[in-house]
């Protein structure tokens, strides 16, 4: 269960009640009776550290992720290409380039 720190806006007392979240909050204050007891905003009770998750971890760049992953479908791209080539099915109409000779994979 959470600690919410409390405070009254009429007399200043301020308390740390231990509540469920499904609690409602407190709204009268222990010390004078006043409606205006309530939550402060206070800092979190825990501490992230180490090296754990960063939003910039997977964002786009030179990561190695990244590049392993487009090697990876470059590869099956040449590999498709080259089994369309070695059938013939795969070839274009397409005119040969100048140096290439129709004898690449890409014609």
């Amino acid at each position: 269960m959470p600690i919410y720190a409390y405070k009254c806006g009429s007399c200043g007392h301020a308390k740390d009640v231990l509540q469920k979240i499904s609690d409602q909050p407190l709204t009268t204050c222990p010390a004078c009776g006043a409606e205006a007891f309530g939550k402060q905003l206070t800092a979190a009770g825990f501490q992230l550290k180490g090296s754990g998750w960063y939003v910039t971890d997977f964002r786009g760049g030179s990561s190695g992720a990244s590049s392993s992953t487009s090697a990876a479908s470059g590869e099956t791209a040449g590999a498709d290409a080259g089994k369309a080539g070695a059938d013939g099915a795969g070839k274009s109409d397409v005119p040969a380039a100048a140096g290439c000779g129709g004898s690449c994979a890409c014609h």
